[in-house]
């Protein structure tokens, strides 16, 4: 069974899917199973990048950054995407960028937290801790 807001890679043509309603079944792209896009939450020391999105509540809602150190951006190795969702994932805020970009995003909301998650192309799906 899929559950609201799990990610799916083909690991064949690379298409990444994000489920937007819970439902039973196998999710295939190019006669294969997808696979399931597991959510990082603890840093591996062989990377050498950071990749735990750095959240931090200002007076008009949050700044998000990926990694305490800034993530590489470069076009061989970059954050695809920053996604802030509210707690009950009723919510979901997303910003996608390019290789050139920073790594961060301000989100502007009166909510008291947000679950952060990010997708790097080459190390997969990180979320806050």
């Amino acid at each position: 069974m899929t559950k609201i807001l799990e990610m799916y890679k083909c690991n064949i043509c690379g298409n990444i899917v994000e489920v937007v309603a819970s439902g039973y079944g196998e999710l295939v792209c190019c006669g294969e199973p997808m696979e399931h896009l597991i959510e990082h939450t603890k840093e591996e020391e062989m990377l050498g990048e950071k990749h735990i999105p750095v959240v931090t509540k200002t007076d008009n809602g949050f700044e998000i950054k990926v990694g305490s150190i800034p993530h590489p951006m470069t076009d061989e190795h970059y954050i695809m995407f920053i996604e802030a969702n509210s707690p009950d994932k009723r919510y979901v805020k997303r910003k996608y960028l390019y290789p050139s970009e920073e790594p961060e995003m301000n989100l502007k909301c009166a909510c008291d937290d947000v679950v952060v998650r990010e997708l790097c192309n080459i190390h997969g799906l990180w979320t806050t801790d």
